[in-house]
């Protein structure tokens, strides 16, 4: 890995320009606005800290206009039939894939990914939201059996009316459009909230969701979590709330939306996930398995991210020493060359929080940086994919709190209950890898272990039609999938007596 961003090579940043580098409107109620104060946020590249365009800085005002839309559309739309619902979606997919590549370059000059990360993410964006269209008639009730031979009673699925969808920065472009086609395809209207840090990718969505959607049922907001993310969650408008990012602020929701009245809330937070590797892995695989499931090439910056690595200890020496080669293999450099692996970190702010877990290890005796650490000179919130081990067994925050970063934390194992208890020892449980040529073991593991999504003999992958979420302190609820729509729909009983 090269630890500089790559010299002699011109940033294409002034070709690409064209696609973030002009007035940036909100959609609300069917109209591009730039909000009720006019007031704007910067957008920063990240490879380079300039400022390349400006987004409106959403206030209480636009949320209430937005809920207000969303609420007058709300009749209408759950009123249209599904499979009308579902050839909207399919058109908005078809938007989204026919603009991708004008996504992909947005998101990463806003982002700081990969541009070939950012083309893949309006990829998947485009297979989820098609996903979901093609569930359109799965969505249906039961009748239930009645004493009574001159009765029958039956479960409809209604809409909430109105659903707050708050997303993060990693994936901008990916979860703006997907992330709504489950509530949408549900029968109800939303108002998005970007991330203040990647807003310009979703606002583009709206864009193009205005010249397909009825006017209202896709609403925009960008602006800070405090004003906008607050307004949206506490409105007594908005019955519904789907949130994606850290856990303090999933539980800062919980407790707002609370104070405000009964709403139902979904959430899937972060990850301290690990990887374990046990003495009978393959493991030149289970090293691939711990590079790819770091998520290095969107910086670590993933809740699913496996970045504790357990390793038997007959393993562990050779292990560590072959995966910090293919590690400093990887190229980091500017996000706009197609050769690149692993681009900035999103934000200064972020950047200055991953390095102090940095400094904290290098710091610590009872760890040893492996590889990474140094940050490379010149401007950009670049940090290179870190490894730490602790020889002695885990230590200290960087294998306790997330990170969200490409720092990945390793420490011996010599059994599989030690193994066990050290995957199940921290409050949160999203993922989890395993990797073993035992059959008892993986599904034993499988079984044992506190997480909502486990691997065997793999990582990182998100299997189409599977239920992705968490367990305590990761979340609630469950996404991509049936259950992820379902979620959106409210259960009504009817009993008839002929």
């Amino acid at each position: 890995m090269s630890n500089q961003v790559a010299p002699g090579q011109v940033t294409p940043l002034s070709t690409v320009m064209r696609y973030v580098d002009r007035p940036w409107p909100m959609l609300i109620g069917g109209e591009l606005v730039p909000g009720r104060t006019g007031t704007t946020m910067p957008v920063i590249h990240p490879a380079d800290e300039s400022v390349v365009a400006r987004v409106p800085r959403g206030s209480a005002g636009d949320v209430d206009d937005a809920v207000a839309a969303a609420k007058a559309a709300s009749g209408p739309w759950g009123r249209t039939p599904v499979p009308e619902r579902a050839a909207a979606l399919l058109d908005l997919a078809e938007a989204v894939e026919r603009h991708g590549e004008e996504l992909a370059w947005i998101d990463t000059i806003d982002n700081g990914s990969p541009i070939s990360v950012m083309r893949n993410d309006y990829r998947m964006a485009v297979e989820q939201m098609r996903y979901f269209a093609g569930l359109a008639l799965s969505l249906r009730g039961q009748t239930i059996p009645t004493a009574a031979r001159d009765a029958i009673d039956l479960t409809l699925r209604d809409p909430f009316g109105v659903v707050g969808r708050l997303i993060p920065f990693n994936h901008p472009l990916m979860f703006a459009a997907s992330k709504v086609a489950a509530p949408l395809l549900a029968g109800n209207c939303v108002v998005l909230k970007p991330s203040e840090q990647t807003s310009v990718s979703a606002l583009r969505l709206g864009e193009l969701a205005r010249e397909i959607l009825p006017a209202g049922v896709l609403n925009v907001v960008s602006g800070a979590g405090g004003e906008v993310g607050e307004g949206i969650v506490a409105h007594p408008d908005v019955p519904r709330i789907a949130f994606t990012g850290s856990v303090a602020t999933g539980r800062l929701i919980q407790a707002r939306a609370a104070a405000t009245s009964v709403k139902t809330i979904t959430l899937e937070l972060g990850g301290k996930n690990p990887l374990i590797v046990f003495a009978d892995a393959d493991v030149d695989a289970a090293v691939d398995g711990a590079l790819r499931g770091m998520n290095f090439r969107w910086q670590g910056q993933s809740c699913g991210s496996t970045s504790r690595l357990f390793v038997h200890r007959s393993l562990f020496g050779a292990f560590i020493a072959e995966l910090a080669g293919r590690m400093q293999a990887l190229e980091l450099g500017d996000p706009l060359l197609e050769a690149t692996d692993v681009g900035p970190l999103v934000s200064r702010a972020h950047y200055d929080r991953v390095r102090r877990f940095i400094d904290l290890g290098i710091a610590d005796p009872a760890l040893e940086l492996v590889t990474g650490g140094t940050a490379p000179p010149g401007p950009g919130y670049f940090v290179p994919p870190t490894l730490f081990t602790a020889p002695a067994g885990p230590h200290g925050p960087l294998f306790s709190e997330e990170i969200f970063g490409p720092v990945l934390v390793a420490a011996p194992f010599d059994g599989y209950e030690q193994a066990i208890g050290l995957a199940n020892a921290l409050p949160v449980g999203l993922t989890a890898s395993v990797w073993t040529t035992s059959l008892h073991t993986a599904m034993a593991a499988a079984r044992d272990i506190a997480a909502g999504y486990v691997w065997v003999n793999w990582s990182s992958e998100h299997i189409a039609g599977s239920a992705f979420g968490g367990v305590k302190d990761s979340g609630l609820g469950r996404e991509e999938s049936l259950e992820e729509i379902e979620s959106y729909t409210q259960h009504k009983n009817v009993y008839i007596r002929f």
